[in-house]
């Protein structure tokens, strides 16, 4: 039988529900067991791919070319498994599926309800993943609060799973804020009890309280979150501010979390396997320097919006006991000032990440020329990439260049619309997605990064390198050191006289590893190194 995990939030959101469920799911792995995790989202967006990330944070993008919640990335770091887009259920999903069988027939003529139909909906694509995925264990994080309403089908749905696969193969944990009142400095258990109310009235007990605080937990708290929550005070946990997110399923497990869900759901619980975890951890908590990387973006003001990319940069980081510090600078600025270029002097790397719009795109231009000057390191994601395909041609005599999405009356196209992409009027799971394969050329640096001829990366775009112009470029001395197998597409672009000056079309932040980053970021960090050892010293 799988056993099922079902995870729901309480107080408030952002308490980070997504890592403890990873967290979760790594200390049921180190006991041995085959895990997977379900992202449960309860808006009615069909996906995540239509959304501002401003919204919602960043779009995460699957193997498959699912654009899912963000969750899923973190779910993919901590278990290192491949999540699909069956991983992310939303009401989007469930709806249309239930109307398309009520306009079919299939439901004989009866009243199509939320109650079978939508709760029978959830339960089996619950079921079919964990099926599918083969797995022991499958954790199911329900989106967003306890009391929206628009979660309530989906805690319905998690009830009844209770009952139909036994008390036995189901587990239920909140995760609450636990606050402390400054003036006091007392924790605040209240916001937890009348959470837990709320769940109970929706018909749910909680096995387990994991109660979201900036210290543990004391003793006086723990005792009154057992006692008006009705759960014994061994199942009340604390996840603590702490340096890094990977420290988590130890802590949590320190506590006694493992041992306890696998008394409660009846597990063989053998000694827990953390040698390599903490291994892998080393390089977090105990860096032996530091370097700072420039963020040129536009979603700067939200860290979430580039949850992935901030990830892979700390995942290099950690790989060289490097303490990888990120500053987050909305390129608008340089736009209305250009002397404010001068602070990215301060910085070891610049990296300009993927997005939409014109919005700051002349700003970017600027950054990736000031890092193209200076040799400062550069690293280009996605519209990164295109935006530095823009900057070389107007530093090469292509004077107005730029691309179709920012200016479609420019002279130089050098960045365009995709083919396939002209005849498209929707904007849903319409873009160039997931997995493609990469053929690298021998004796260049994406080349010696990745180590092989041939790589399998995601993507997220609807514009690429415009062809018309690659051979121009190329003589011109950009080098074109990926393309798609056909040769019909770049994928990566770099300059040989530079430190480090590459971008590429594809996001390979998705498929970094905190114990192995992806191989452009680590590049990338190791030569921002480089620069840090000769403007400061980068010991801590």
């Amino acid at each position: 039988m799988v056993k099922y995990i079902f995870v729901t939030g309480g107080v408030m959101s952002g308490i980070g529900k997504g890592v403890t469920v990873a967290s979760i799911g790594k200390i049921m792995q180190s006991r041995g067991m085959k895990v997977t995790a379900v992202k449960i989202d309860p808006y009615i967006n069909v996906d995540a791919g239509t959304m501002n990330p401003y919204i919602h944070g960043e779009v995460f993008v699957t193997e498959d070319g699912g654009e899912t919640d963000m969750d899923l990335g973190t779910y993919e770091r901590f278990l290192d498994v491949n999540m699909s887009r069956e991983h992310n259920i939303t009401t989007g999903q469930i709806y249309l599926s239930v109307i398309g069988k009520e306009r079919r027939g299939d439901f004989l003529g009866k009243c199509a309800q939320i109650i079978p139909h939508i709760t029978d909906e959830i339960k089996d694509r619950i079921r079919s993943i964990s099926l599918k995925d083969d797995v022991d264990c499958a954790i199911v994080e329900i989106g967003g609060t306890v009391g929206d309403i628009e979660s309530l089908p989906f805690l319905e749905a998690a009830r009844q799973m209770g009952l139909e696969e036994g008390k036995l193969n189901v587990a239920y944990i909140h995760v609450t804020l636990v606050p402390v009142i400054d003036v006091v400095g007392e924790q605040k258990t209240k916001p937890t009890q009348h959470s837990v109310q709320e769940l109970r009235r929706i018909g749910i007990i909680p096995d387990i309280i994991v109660a979201r605080s900036k210290k543990p937990l004391r003793d006086e708290a723990k005792k009154k979150i057992a006692l008006f929550c009705n759960v014994e005070e061994r199942a009340v946990f604390t996840s603590p501010d702490i340096r890094s997110i990977y420290e988590l399923p130890l802590i949590l497990d320190g506590q006694g979390l493992g041992d306890y869900l696998s008394e409660r759901l009846r597990l063989k619980s053998p000694n827990p396997r953390w040698d390599e975890w903490k291994n892998m951890l080393e390089g977090y908590i105990s860096p032996k320097h530091k370097v700072k990387i420039a963020v040129c973006g536009k979603y700067a003001e939200l860290a979430d919006s580039y949850v992935s990319i901030n990830e892979a940069l700390r995942h290099a980081g950690a790989a060289n006991r490097t303490l990888v510090e990120i500053g987050w600078i909305e390129t608008e600025q340089f736009e209305e000032n250009i002397t404010t270029l001068s602070c990215l002097d301060n910085y070891d790397g610049i990296l300009i990440p993927g997005g939409f719009g014109a919005r700051g795109t002349e700003g970017k231009i600027m950054a990736i020329s000031y890092a193209r000057e200076r040799n400062i390191p550069f690293l280009g994601i996605c519209f990164g990439f295109q935006m530095a395909i823009v900057e070389f041609a107007r530093h090469v005599g292509f004077e107005g260049a730029n691309s179709t999405e920012v200016d479609p009356e420019t002279i130089h196209p050098v960045v365009d619309l995709m083919p396939e992409q002209k005849s498209i009027d929707q904007k849903g799971a319409t873009m160039r997605l997931g997995s493609y394969p990469i053929i690298l050329t021998p004796g260049t640096l994406a080349h010696r990064l990745y180590g092989t001829d041939i790589i399998y990366e995601r993507h997220r775009h609807r514009y690429e390198a415009n062809p018309e112009y690659v051979g121009r470029l190329e003589t011109a001395g950009l080098v074109f050191s990926g393309k798609s197998v056909d040769g019909s597409r770049v994928e990566v672009i770099e300059l040989k006289d530079r430190r480090f000056h590459l971008a590429t079309q594809f996001h390979g932040e998705f498929k970094s590893r905190p114990n192995r980053p992806a191989p452009i970021y680590r590049g990338f960090v190791e030569a921002a190194i480089e620069r840090a050892m000769g403007r400061t010293g980068s010991n801590i």
